[in-house]
């Protein structure tokens, strides 16, 4: 279900020269210890002034729903999107900051199929946990290094330097 989900936004996406990466419980996935993860959440390189043509994407080529209006994207930079098939909520979250375009380009291609899903390095997608912060997360953190020991720490620590 998620793969085909993927598969489908990772095309579109590609096809209008969206820049983007898979962060969340579906990247944890890749680097970590399996945990259920009712969602999808897209990084995207391109911010707010995008939204029109993020959301005509989402609505007339993936078919989803979008949860939220236009004022909740603009206040968060987050559009919730539902995929009604599959119950399964997407989060498409808007970000043209510097470290994000550095994020995107460092994503990882990973095959499913004849589609490539570009996701977020190992490094990345633990910044954004570490940032994120939640139990789980750090709980993800755990998991990731356990699983990969050989990471690039300078790069994390001057992210998260930057951040503090």
């Amino acid at each position: 279900m998620f793969q085909k989900l993927l598969k489908k936004i990772a095309n579109e996406l590609s096809a209008h020269n969206i820049p983007y990466m898979v962060i969340g419980g579906q990247a944890v996935l890749l680097y970590g210890e399996p945990r259920l993860t009712k969602d999808i959440d897209i990084t995207l390189g391109v911010g707010i002034e995008g939204l029109k043509e993020v959301n005509s994407i989402i609505i007339q080529k993936l078919n989803l729903k979008a949860l939220v209006d236009e004022n909740f994207v603009q206040n968060t930079m987050v559009l919730l999107a539902m995929d009604e098939k599959t119950g399964i909520r997407v989060d498409f979250i808007f970000s043209f900051s510097l470290y994000e375009k550095q994020a995107i380009k460092r994503a990882s291609d990973i095959k499913f199929g004849n589609t490539i899903v570009k996701f977020a390095s190992l490094e990345d997608l633990i910044i954004h946990k570490i940032i994120a912060g939640r139990a789980i997360d750090i709980e993800d953190v755990r998991s990731i290094i356990l699983k990969n020991p050989d990471y690039n720490t300078k790069y994390i620590k001057r992210w998260l330097q930057e951040f503090d």
